[in-house]
């Protein structure tokens, strides 16, 4: 989302003549408060709306339920909080702490409540009298508790810890709940809250009745009319499901650039819907991930690279990366937890010499400041990789899929898919990362020789990749005493052997870089396992 200057962003939004009405288009247009629109402006540097903010805002404003289905980092978390806080400020009598929970946002991972949250501070600089807030797994809740009893207005939570306040904290009011947003939908399911989610809807009434003549009965917990919001960047059965649970005849918004007619009623959301007549008119179905896109502005590519060589190959593209742009920041997706440790331990430790001259003198191979992010860290030391990297000018960050949704890190100019990330949508997730609102970016694909065939299943929903002059890249550093001659191959390439050589020296003198080395390796093997269908005959 960041503070980016929108004129520049819009333009690269949406399909040919659409660009020219929402380039035109500005939030007052839409409906906001003049002071919220100066706050989208100066503190988030949001000139003019995206495309999905225009579209979404309006629908927002008029209380229609709504299923926002968009892609990553076009702004959807403005497109839902903008409109409650017009709504919030301009009550007649002024909320107060005293009156309970309005809005509640739930998201999937610790990283994007607090992401939400500090936009939300950001908007509400002028509207002191509405209370944000966030509870989340890893925080104290005597702390969360404290703060429940004296009043948030907007809350964010993770679907487990709200969960546990719905049931144990006595002194969260609720009675006057307005909004619930589901952000990053598909990845509060795909985490497994689905049955939470379920129980949460049943707590706070919001809960649609699937019986009978009851089916279109939405249960309320006050007289305070509901309005929920479900935003998702890929569509599934799951996501489905709770479409079909918490939204009441909703507004879509799709990824085509169109607002898509509101749907009459729930059922024109399952997949499973037959009706002929309906399959014409914009989409009755669930779309497939082939419905997904990524921005135009990215490049993507790929790189084959044999399982001996792939250490020593990933070496050597982020030092080309980090001396061929030094003000630059990247991302490197791994599978597994051990694998993100043992490779931040060995790229914070490793030291090489690239030149023949100096081969007598040590230094640090990747001189670049190197941060780590996945589930089982602390969370103090989560929050502060986090933040870190988002300020940091020029760093590398090694993350589990905990970094592929929803969050937004300023200036990411490079995504590494290392590890495969298996479901095609898992891939437009990891490399939405980058190029976002407009600006530019590229993405790397390891695939060893066997897997070239998962190339054939993206291309099935619509996202093609070119091949990455890899050997062009080794070629570039400099050969080492006794190798004069270019290999044509990757795998005996001087530099490769060379490097590879190096590691495994430098991993085996330290034992605990050795145990890091195994456990990650076979943390790699395992999460094959988890590959599904038809993936398992790729990977």
């Amino acid at each position: 989302m960041g503070a980016k200057k929108q004129s520049q962003g819009v333009k690269n939004k949406g399909n040919g003549a659409n660009n020219d009405v929402f380039a035109s288009c500005s939030f007052s247009s839409l409906g906001l408060d003049s002071n919220l629109c100066e706050q989208l402006r100066d503190r988030l540097g949001f000139e003019v709306p995206t495309l999905v903010q225009a579209q979404a805002i309006p629908v927002i404003l008029s209380g229609r339920h709504a299923l926002v289905n968009a892609a990553t980092g076009t702004g959807k978390t403005v497109a839902y909080l903008a409109p409650i806080i017009h709504h919030l400020q301009g009550y007649e009598n002024r909320i107060q702490r005293s009156d309970g929970t309005f809005a509640l946002v739930l998201v999937p991972t610790r990283e994007l409540c607090l992401q939400v949250y500090e936009i939300l501070q950001k908007l509400l600089h002028r509207f002191h009298w509405i209370v944000p807030g966030y509870i989340m797994g890893g925080e104290k809740r005597s702390k969360e508790k404290s703060r429940l009893r004296k009043g948030i207005s907007i809350l964010i939570a993770t679907p487990g810890r709200l969960l546990d306040h719905l049931k144990n904290t006595t002194a969260f009011l609720y009675s006057n709940l307005r909004w619930i947003i589901f952000d990053e939908a598909d990845r509060i399911l795909e985490l497994g809250f689905g049955k939470d989610i379920e129980e949460i809807l049943d707590l706070l009434g919001s809960r649609k009745k699937g019986h009978g003549d009851q089916e279109n009965t939405v249960l309320t917990h006050s007289k305070i009319q509901r309005q929920n919001l479900l935003l998702s960047a890929t569509l599934n059965e799951k996501v489905n499901h709770l479409a079909k649970m918490s939204l009441d005849n909703p507004v879509m918004i799709g990824l085509d650039g169109k607002k898509m007619e509101p749907i009459s009623t729930i059922k024109r959301l399952d997949s499973s819907e037959s009706d002929e007549d309906s399959e014409d008119k914009y989409s009755s179905k669930v779309p497939t991930v082939g419905d997904y896109k990524v921005p135009i502005q990215l490049i993507q590519r790929y790189m084959k690279v044999p399982c001996g060589s792939r250490l020593p190959v990933l070496l050597s593209i982020l030092k080309h990366l980090f001396e061929r742009e030094p003000s630059q920041k990247v991302v490197l997706f791994f599978s597994t937890c051990d694998a993100v440790d043992f490779h931040y331990s060995l790229l914070s430790e490793f030291q090489f010499s690239s030149y023949p001259q100096t081969e007598g003198v040590r230094q640090v191979f990747l001189g670049c400041k190197t941060f780590r992010l996945h589930g089982n860290m602390q969370q103090e030391d989560r929050r502060t990789s986090f933040q870190a990297f988002k300020t940091e000018k020029s760093a590398l960050l090694l993350s589990t899929d905990v970094s592929a949704r929803g969050l937004d890190f300023p200036k990411v100019r490079c995504i590494i898919q290392y590890d495969s990330p298996g479901e095609a949508t898992e891939y437009v997730h990891r490399v939405g990362r980058t190029a976002r609102l407009g600006e530019r970016g590229e993405s790397l694909l390891f695939l060893q020789p066997v897997e070239i065939d998962y190339l054939q299943d993206l291309e099935k929903h619509g996202v093609s990749l070119t091949e990455y002059p890899v050997l062009k890249v080794l070629d570039s550093f400099p050969l080492q005493k006794n190798h004069t001659k270019k290999s044509v191959f990757l795998e005996s390439h001087p530099w490769v052997l060379c490097l590879q050589k190096a590691l495994e020296a430098f991993i085996m003198s330290k034992p605990e870089m050795d145990e890091h080395a195994r456990k990650a390796f076979c943390s790699w093997v395992r999460a094959y396992t988890a590959h599904r269908g038809e993936l398992k005959r790729i990977l």
